[in-house]
């Protein structure tokens, strides 16, 4: 069936990096790495209240509705010439062949890898499911150390190549920021508090989904790392997050250490960071990680179609809890494959490893 954003649901923007993260670099980074995290940080701001504003004022479009035409990726790869122009210039356009420009490339396999996943997984067409066409602006700002989906298209900071390389690397951070399209154009999680800190999760799971699938990996040789390769040589740590062993992705000066959660005993209560969206979604990726590695085989096959099906059920709410969220689960996977069934006592395991259950 197709989706679309609910009338009066505001656009936000997504970044793949906490502010937790960027912010501890601002206070203990060198002075060029303070002064780039400093602007990226005012950078996203600048958006965020860019994008509420136009949100209010611009009339919002229906989705269109699907075609008799078989679903197919409608990609378009622009530059923002390292300004904050959106959404900036063409370099590569839908079926093109590859271009000198690296970031384009990836930017436009990472669009495609995530379009075919949701496609060829769930018969999903694209992130509305009614074909919406998908856009990427790579080389945005200067050393601009972070990726965000708009609710209209994806955008790549090129990285400061001290701390962070180019944002157009990891597969699944790109994966991760398109799904929160999915998720807006969905369940519609509101992005503050458990609800926010699933919303952040769901990305996570289908972003570690997108490049297990690309790999044919199974849950058991998946890495369960999000932005793995993201952070620079000499850094301390493998990526930005771990789902198999959250607050484990890094430890380093600059970036400080991994605040995430391994389970509820140790859920962080904050203002920042509407809180702790980033930070608390530790514990619903682990509560999916056990899960997927109790069933075993390929995730994205059950694991993944419980989370994708309960996400896109009508009774998960804006407001859903983890409780809320780790019920429907359950539900899901016994209307799936049975109440007494081994996929059902996974997802059980899963949530009672974390203390949610």
């Amino acid at each position: 069936m197709c989706t679309h954003l609910k009338p009066g649901r505001p656009h936000s923007i997504y970044c793949i990096l906490p502010p937790h993260m960027l912010e501890h670099i601002a206070k203990h980074g060198d002075a060029k790495e303070r002064e780039i995290a400093i602007d990226t940080l005012s950078k996203d701001h600048t958006m965020r209240h860019f994008r509420a504003v136009q949100g209010a004022l611009a009339p919002r479009a229906a989705a269109p509705m699907p075609t008799a035409a078989a679903p197919s990726a409608h990609r378009t790869i622009y530059s923002a010439n390292q300004t904050e122009t959106l959404p900036g210039t063409v370099v590569r356009t839908e079926g093109a062949k590859p271009v000198k420009d690296v970031a384009a490339n990836e930017a436009y396999d990472g669009l495609g890898a995530t379009f075919e996943f949701y496609l060829e997984v769930f018969h999903r067409n694209s992130i509305d499911d009614a074909g919406m066409p998908l856009t990427g602006t790579v080389h945005f700002g200067s050393d601009y150390d972070n990726a965000f989906w708009n609710s209209q298209q994806m955008v790549f900071g090129d990285g400061d190549g001290e701390l962070f390389n180019r944002f157009t690397i990891a597969l699944d951070v790109i994966g991760h920021e398109l799904t929160h399209g999915v998720t807006e154009h969905t369940a519609g999680l509101n992005y503050m508090a458990q609800a926010g800190a699933l919303n952040e999760s769901l990305s996570d799971v289908f972003g570690s989904l997108i490049k297990q699938y690309a790999h044919k990996e199974t849950a058991a040789k998946a890495d369960w790392l999000i932005g793995e390769g993201l952070l620079a040589k000499g850094v301390k740590g493998v990526a930005l997050r771990s789902m198999k062993n959250p607050g484990t992705a890094y430890d380093d000066p600059r970036l400080g250490k991994d605040p995430q959660p391994a389970d509820m005993s140790k859920y962080v209560r904050t203002t920042q960071d509407n809180g702790g969206v980033h930070i608390n979604s530790g514990i619903p990726n682990r509560a999916f990680c056990v899960t997927a590695l109790e069933i075993g085989g390929h995730a994205w096959e059950k694991a993944g179609r419980i989370w994708y099906e309960t996400l896109t059920d009508s009774q998960l709410k804006p407001t859903a809890t983890f409780k809320t969220f780790a019920k429907l689960t359950l539900a899901t996977a016994s209307k799936l494959y049975g109440a007494s069934s081994a996929e059902a006592s996974a997802v059980k395991k899963g949530w009672n490893e974390v203390g949610v259950l």
